[in-house]
């Protein structure tokens, strides 16, 4: 595969993927504001009535095929899906397809951002049916070449086949007669049971570039004339430049300018001073040798213990309630037996593997951006306000992303790059070293959740409530309503459990900081769902029932008996030795329930190991089953590292982590076996990137307690001190 970004109309799309001039070009496109169904267009009606497609395919001559895509690749499996679904209903070989990467534009692309486990499960039924449409195309050309009746024909390998006589046409015979057709209004799509590579554990094509060096990230993107920078920004996230000292940073050898400059993190704007040099090296020394005096003047210079015991006091204020049911203070004070437990969870750093990096041309009025993003569309429209310029004047292109888990989504670090250029009159790429990328934030919120529940003689759930006190991503944005509630303080919750549960309640104390914070890995499901699961344990053991069997009779749905009677047979959940520890965690986020077991025992030198994880994932229907479990292991494993690895701790004002010899990463050593087994049903797709995340630490705490009677409610811990 091929890929490219450019701002791409159908005649520049074409041109620019080496194809030939005559070709069946046909893509969907979402009518405004959603009043109308996707619709099927031709590309060449489309430019004629001003319509930019989501997504194209085309098809030349030659019969090479050819596919636009607006979603990025971060190493979740959007560059092999969107091509191995285009490809089951094209009917052609996987190999035989390039893909471009599409530039940012929300208004011609609807929303672009690579997050939220959506790419699959937001357009897979629409990439289906154009797949499907240019097939039908294709074959109603070839009947009408052979006056033929289209019943009689059929599309395989990239070829219409006539079955009466034999006769066959490749796709590039038929493109200039496909092309003057109408895409069919009502195309029929294949039954699962007839998938020739949907589902199948196709291997990825992006690996192969990833290992020969082809593969293009953010720090390999270079222009003519591109000069490099690096920053000194204030330790303590909102600091004010006071007065720099340049004289040392300008003799090095290569530097060329040292200027103040500006990014903005959601309603701030936080200072910094560039380094700018014709190499990074020069940049990097430029930078150590620069003397910078901040202004912190009206910084709170929080540690993390302050922060804590702020939230803790937020607990016991009245609440912003997101969702209710019943009253769960009536239920509560006429319980059979209560329990209530406070659970601590820390703040992270994202710390992908690959730090960020952008790179920018401010030029002639016109602003050009290459990078690892996340979320093109949000970027440009941030951009075209900053700068005030006009959507065509921006073009943000994507390069493949070392990672992204929320981070490369916000707007910060283009924007920085942007104003630099703009300022040095020259394209530039800034880099961000590991120091920069692990203390600059925005951090995973840190949070503390004060559960309740009251239970039945019978030992059934009456009364559950959950309030949760951490700072309000939201809260942050300019303009935003800071008396609003967190509306993802039910994420994570078993939505079956609504049902079962006469009585409850769900809310937020949002707790005021200055620390920067927004979305990481499956966002508040990562920190909601150590604090349901873990206490659906505790009332399961208060209930005197077995952790599966007490979930079982509270989830009336069939999708979730399911999940558990495969969890229980793949465990061995009956039948589990009682010289081990099992603990279970169900979570659902992102339209997938995912089910996890943890098992643990004591080694020889009696500490507790972790000897392996048993997930079920239910996300519906799926693409590749190999993306998906490798999506679970790589889920359960940054779990494992927010569990008893790393945390993010302040002191001073000032996060305390640098670099990876403080804020650790697990190890192959410290990573235990990982069984993933997939759910088969006929449900809609759900996401796969986060939903495996959430149900570890719970799953893992449980099991601690199953061996040792001790119960574990505040991480990061340490595993051997247990």
């Amino acid at each position: 595969m091929n890929k490219t970004a450019q701002n791409i109309s159908r005649r520049n799309f074409i041109r620019l993927s080496g194809m030939s001039g005559a070709a069946l070009t046909i893509g969907f496109y979402l009518p405004a504001l959603g009043k109308d169904a996707t619709r099927i267009m031709r590309g060449d009606i489309a430019d004629s009535m001003g319509i930019a497609l989501n997504a194209f395919i085309s098809i030349d001559t030659s019969g090479k095929v050819t596919i636009f895509n607006h979603r990025s690749e971060m190493g979740q499996g959007a560059y092999q899906v969107v091509p191995q679904m285009i490809a089951e209903e094209l009917e052609v070989n996987l190999d035989d397809i390039n893909i471009i990467f599409a530039p940012g534009n929300a208004k011609k692309y609807g929303s672009q951002i690579t997050g939220g486990s959506s790419t699959v499960r937001g357009a897979y039924k629409h990439l289906l049916r154009t797949g499907a449409s240019a097939r039908e195309m294709l074959v109603q050309a070839a009947a009408g070449k052979w006056s033929a009746a289209k019943e009689d024909c059929y599309a395989e390998n990239g070829q219409v086949l006539h079955r009466p006589s034999g006769k066959k046409f490749g796709y590039g015979e038929l493109v200039e007669d496909a092309s003057k057709l109408e895409p069919p209004k009502n195309v029929v799509l294949k039954l699962r049971k007839d998938y020739k590579i949907i589902g199948k554990p196709l291997p990825r094509q992006d690996t192969p570039l990833k290992v020969n060096g082809k593969a293009v990230f953010g720090l390999d993107k270079k222009l003519p004339g591109m000069l490099y920078a690096v920053v000194e920004r204030s330790p303590r996230f909102t600091g004010k430049v006071k007065s720099f000292d340049d004289s040392a940073a300008k003799a090095v050898k290569g530097v060329k300018h040292v200027i103040k400059v500006q990014r903005g993190v959601f309603a701030n704007l936080q200072e910094g001073v560039a380094v700018v040099a014709d190499n990074l090296w020069a940049a990097m020394q430029g930078r150590k040798a620069l003397k910078v005096e901040w202004d912190d003047t009206g910084f709170e210079h929080l540690n993390t213990a302050e922060l804590y015991k702020r939230m803790n006091e937020d607990l016991e204020k009245p609440f912003l309630s997101q969702r209710t049911g019943g009253n769960f203070d009536g239920a509560f004070a006429k319980a059979a037996k209560k329990l209530e437990a406070v659970y601590e969870t820390p703040y992270e750093s994202h710390s992908c593997m690959e730090p960020l990096s952008c790179v920018a041309h401010y030029h002639d009025n016109k602003l050009d951006v290459w990078g690892p993003i996340q979320a093109p569309d949000w970027i440009q429209d941030d951009l075209c306000d900053r700068f005030k310029l006009k959507p065509e004047d921006v073009t943000i292109n994507m390069t493949f992303l070392g990672g992204g888990f929320g981070r490369k989504a916000f707007t910060d670090y283009p924007h920085e790059a942007a104003e630099i250029s703009k300022a040095i009159n020259a394209p530039v790429q800034v880099v961000w070293t590991r120091e920069d990328d692990t203390t600059q934030g925005p951090f995973r919120p840190g949070a503390v959740y004060g559960c309740k529940a009251g239970l039945s003689d019978g030992g059934r759930i009456q009364a559950f409530q959950t309030k949760m006190a951490a700072q309000n991503m939201g809260h942050q944005n300019p303009g935003a309503d800071r008396s609003s509630y967190n509306d993802s303080t039910t994420e994570g919750f078993l939505e079956s459990y609504f049902e079962s549960i006469p009585n409850y309640s769900f809310g937020d104390v949002p707790t005021k900081s200055p620390i920067p914070v927004m979305w990481w890995r499956s966002v508040y499901s990562s920190t909601n769902g150590f604090a349901f699961e873990s206490f659906m344990d505790e009332l399961a053991i208060a209930a005197g029932k077995d952790p599966l069997d007490f979930r079982r009779s509270h989830l009336y749905n069939e999708r979730y008996q399911n999940l558990i009677t495969i969890l229980e047979e793949k465990t061995g959940w009956k039948s589990r030795s009682k010289n081990s520890g099992w603990g279970v965690a169900i979570t659902e986020c992102f339209r997938s329930i995912v089910g996890e077991a943890v098992k643990v025992s004591k080694g020889a030198d009696g500490k507790v190991k972790i000897d392996k994880v048993v997930a079920v994932m239910d996300c519906g229907w799926y693409v590749n089953p190999d993306i998906v479990k490798a999506q679970v292991e790589g889920s359960i494993i940054m779990a494992l590292g927010a569990a008893v690895t790393h945390a993010t701790h302040f002191e001073d004002g000032k996060a305390v982590e640098k670099n990876f010899d403080t804020y650790k990463m697990p190890r192959i050593t410290d990573t235990p076996d990982i069984e993933v087994h997939i759910v088969e049903n006929d449900e809609k797709a759900g996401g796969v990137g986060e939903p495996g995340l959430p149900p570890f630490a719970p799953a893992l705490c449980n099991a601690i307690f199953d061996l040792t009677g001790k119960r574990i409610r505040k991480l990061p811990f340490k595993l051997e001190e247990v």
